[in-house]
């Protein structure tokens, strides 16, 4: 069969033949790929740099993604981590760790946009205790993952979601209460939860920023670490968890069991659909230019 096959850290996969996989016992099934989602994640898999990677080559990436199974349904399903990713004609999907799809589903929009909204929705949902009318601020929010960060905000109940990011252009496009570039953080000061995609010296800075100006330092400030694209570590003062109320977690792989987030896989493929999410279909044959095209704020999805 025909897949996306990296047989070097950090360049790009190719297409190329790669061995069938074989489901194992019980829940296991050889599904035919339909599509699979371009995300970061994916990408920091592939370059050898996630922090739950093997080490493992050859490998074909991608961790989520659509695939029709043996009885004609269509599935959503999860990866575990594994060198026999989702970027391939086949692959082989834990039942468990997938949801059936209506039929009339678009696979492509599905595929692009389940792993990057899951990555608020569990945050908010599975790894802090979140209340309907707390405010939010998304450090991050022009990314593709930022972006559905405020609309997941906005549908599970938050006050007021303000979005922040440092291109005032793309910042204007996004669906937020109010729009904030990282020299304007002071304006947020009195949120409740931060929702970080950058980390690194953005956030540091941001950190100093919010707790020295909350009006009532008192307030509880939960600030949420999801992604890291501005820098892996931040310096961060001991005074910053000491003068104000705060909460410093991550939300991802491991610090969310994944039965807890499978668990949330049905309620956000039912709402999947009500999100503005920009996607755009790749032919599996031409994947490793769609990996050079680290610019597109579209997020890419690879259909076999």
């Amino acid at each position: 069969m025909r897949a996306a096959v990296v047989t070097e850290f950090g360049t790009p996969p190719t297409c190329r033949e790669f061995a069938e996989p074989q489901p194992g016992t019980g829940d296991e099934v050889l599904v035919d790929v339909v599509a699979a989602g371009l995300h970061p994640r994916v990408r920091s898999q592939a370059d050898g740099s996630h922090y739950t990677e093997s080490g493992e080559l050859p490998l074909v990436p991608g961790i989520d993604g659509v695939g029709r199974c043996p009885d004609g349904t269509l599935r959503y399903f999860v990866l575990p981590d594994t060198s026999m990713g989702a970027m391939a004609e086949r692959t082989v999907v834990d039942t468990r760790r997938s949801v059936v799809l209506p039929e009339d589903a678009d696979p492509v929009l599905v595929a692009a946009g389940m792993n990057p909204a899951m990555s608020a929705w569990v945050a908010l949902r599975r790894r802090i205790e979140f209340a309907a009318g707390q405010d939010v601020l998304v450090l991050g929010a022009t990314g593709n993952a930022g972006r559905l960060a405020v609309q997941v905000a906005k549908h599970l109940g938050a006050g007021r979601v303000i979005a922040a990011g440092r291109d005032a252009g793309r910042l204007a496009e996004v669906p937020a209460d109010e729009a904030l570039t990282f020299d304007e953080l002071g304006k947020a000061a009195d949120v409740d939860v931060v929702l970080d995609y950058v980390w690194g010296p953005p956030t540091a800075e941001a950190l100093r920023t919010i707790v020295t100006e909350r009006s009532d330092r008192g307030r509880p400030l939960t600030w949420v670490e999801i992604g890291s694209v501005a820098g892996r570590t931040i310096e961060l003062p001991s005074a910053a968890l000491r003068a104000a109320r705060l909460q410093l977690v991550g939300s991802g792989q491991g610090s969310v069991p994944t039965k807890e987030i499978v668990a949330e896989l049905h309620a956000l493929v039912k709402e999947i659909g009500t999100f503005r999410i920009d996607a755009r279909a790749v032919p599996l044959q031409d994947v490793e230019s769609a990996w050079r095209d680290t610019g597109s704020t579209q997020r890419l999805v690879v259909t076999p």
